[in-house]
């Protein structure tokens, strides 16, 4: 069972996932895989629970005034806001932008450039949900690529990461040209209205609550079904999983069995994960991926409003 779990505080971060990674405004900034290898162009990023789900499952953390470039990816791209203010911009130019804090989720549509970096006053951190067992590629706007160039970095025509400063070009390999214009073109855009029906405010999720049982609160992000219970969700977008928040102080959820692939990350609180005979504590940020047709018991045993992430495959 411990190749299910992650522990945060075990996992090991790469420092230098992305092309733009030496970039001022970028250099500041750790990628974490948990489940799955996401699409980091690190080909050492270190990648704790490695078996497939059907999704992946990543986080970032940043110091002020860092983040990630713009760019695109054609899988759905879902962030969950932990700890921090961050702002989001998208379009190939990125004029358009939101504010999102602590709890505050966003799915973001695929076929759109979009960037991120943290705007409060210290470091940050936000989880990712990807979909697909192979979320694919990046695509970078061409001025991202050609300011990496400039420090060393740059991506071959298979988009595995060179820097260029320490290795030549290997001769059946060259390097990867930026999109054209006209391919530019091709690429969706949201004016902040438009793309506002793909975010949950933390202080509008009490408007979508409801109760599982005496002591359990959930609300529906994403996809309409937790177990063999139906919910209208907050985000209407088809990302090919559902993420739940469940949410409680004290109590248990029992006898729950889930049928196709499922992770669990605390978002608050501690939580004691039962799967079969096996135990574990889920303390803040710690992720565990449950067996499929397994016996799970959730608890919770807490003074403050816990909350439990659930992804699962639809």
């Amino acid at each position: 069972m411990n190749n299910r779990l992650a522990k945060f505080k075990d996992l090991i971060p790469s420092t230098l996932p992305f092309v733009e990674g030496k970039l001022e405004g970028h250099k500041e900034r750790k990628n974490y895989s948990i489940v799955g290898p996401g699409v980091a162009e690190d080909s050492k990023q270190f990648v704790k629970i490695a078996m497939p789900h059907s999704f992946n499952l990543g986080a970032v953390s940043a110091l002020p005034k860092n983040g990630s470039g713009l760019h695109s990816h054609t899988t759905a791209e879902v962030f969950i806001i932990f700890s921090g203010e961050w702002r989001f911009y998208w379009g190939a130019e990125g004029r358009d932008e939101t504010i999102l804090s602590a709890g505050d989720i966003i799915s973001m549509p695929t076929n759109m450039f979009r960037g991120f970096e943290n705007s409060g006053n210290k470091e940050g951190l936000i989880f990712v949900v990807l979909g697909g067992d192979d979320p694919g590629i990046i695509t970078w706007v061409p001025s991202v690529l050609e300011k990496a160039k400039e420090t060393g970095m740059a991506l071959l025509n298979d988009n595995s990461l060179i820097d260029l400063s320490k290795n030549e070009i290997p001769k059946d390999k060259s390097l990867l040209e930026p999109i054209s214009s006209e391919e530019i073109k091709k690429f969706d855009n949201y004016k902040l209205n438009e793309l506002e029906k793909f975010i949950c405010k933390f202080s509008d999720r009490i408007n979508f609550e409801n109760k599982i049982n005496e002591n359990f609160n959930i609300v529906q992000i994403l996809g309409q079904s937790f177990q063999d219970k139906k919910f209208n969700p907050v985000i209407n977008h088809n990302t090919g999983f559902n993420l739940s928040i469940l949410k409680a102080k004290k109590g248990k959820l029992e006898n729950l069995k889930f049928l196709k692939p499922t992770i669990m990350f605390s978002q608050k609180g501690s939580w004691q994960i039962k799967i079969e005979d096996f135990i574990m504590e889920l303390n803040s940020k710690d992720t565990i991926s449950i067996p499929i047709n397994s016996k799970v018991t959730i608890e919770i045993n807490e003074q403050d409003e816990s909350l439990l992430n659930c992804v699962t495959q639809i």
